[in-house]
C-alpha cells in the first residue's frame, strides 16, 4: 500500500559532481553537488542546481561558467569534504589534495585527479525557490584515455563513479541483467 505525503523531489539516485568555479577576482573554488542532469544533446548541455547562499553560485553568477568534474568512489572522503565545509573558510583544493589543470575554453580548473571533466558556459539561469537552475553548454570534455573505447566511446564499465541516495553516497557498478533498447528520449 502507498502513503501520500507532502511533495519531495525524489529521483535516485542523483550523480555526484564536483563542480570548480573561479571567481571574479580569480579565487578558485571546489562545491560537491547531486542535482544535477543532462539537459540536452545537440547541443550538449547539463544542468545544475545550486542553493543561493552558496559560494559557488555567486562565482557561476559573475562568471557563467564553471567545470563538471565526475569524482570516483575512491575519492569519497575528499568530496564529502567538499560539500559539508565552505570555501569561505577553507581552501578545498588545499584541504583534499585535488591538484589543478588549466582548462581549455572557460577560467575554473579541473580537478585533475577526476576521469571526466566538462568545461561549460552557463546559457541559461532559472530562479526556482530554494534553488537556482544553471543550464550550461558543455564546450569542452576531458577524459582518461584509459576509459575510451577503440570505437571513441566512453567505456563507463571502467567508470567507478559515485551518486547519491537519501543521505548516503552509492557507488554506480552493477549492471541491469538485461541490456537495454535504446531509448527513444536518448
Amino acid at each position: 500500500m502507498k502513503k501520500k505525503i507532502s511533495p519531495r523531489p525524489w529521483l535516485f539516485p542523483r550523480p555526484v559532481l564536483l563542480l570548480t568555479t573561479r571567481d571574479a577576482s580569480g579565487k578558485d573554488n571546489l562545491i560537491t553537488i547531486s542535482w544535477a542532469g543532462v539537459a540536452c544533446t545537440n547541443p550538449p548541455m547539463i544542468s545544475v542546481a545550486l542553493r543561493k547562499s552558496r559560494q559557488s553560485h555567486a562565482a557561476i553568477c559573475a562568471t557563467k561558467e564553471f567545470v563538471a568534474n565526475l569524482p570516483t568512489a575512491k575519492q569519497q572522503g575528499q568530496v564529502e569534504l567538499c560539500g559539508t565545509r565552505s570555501g569561505r573558510d577553507i581552501d578545498k583544493f588545499a584541504a583534499t589534495g585535488f591538484g589543478k589543470a588549466p582548462s581549455t575554453m572557460v577560467a575554473a580548473p579541473l580537478v585533475s585527479q577526476c576521469p571526466i571533466n566538462l568545461e561549460c558556459q552557463v546559457r541559461h539561469l532559472v530562479p526556482l525557490g530554494s534553488h537556482d537552475l544553471f543550464v550550461a553548454e558543455v564546450v569542452w570534455t576531458h577524459v582518461h584515455h584509459l576509459l575510451l573505447r577503440e570505437d571513441g566511446e566512453l567505456n563507463d564499465q571502467e567508470l567507478d563513479c559515485l551518486a547519491w541516495g537519501e543521505g548516503e553516497f552509492l557507488r554506480v557498478l552493477k549492471r541491469a541483467k538485461q541490456p537495454a533498447r535504446r531509448l527513444h528520449s536518448l
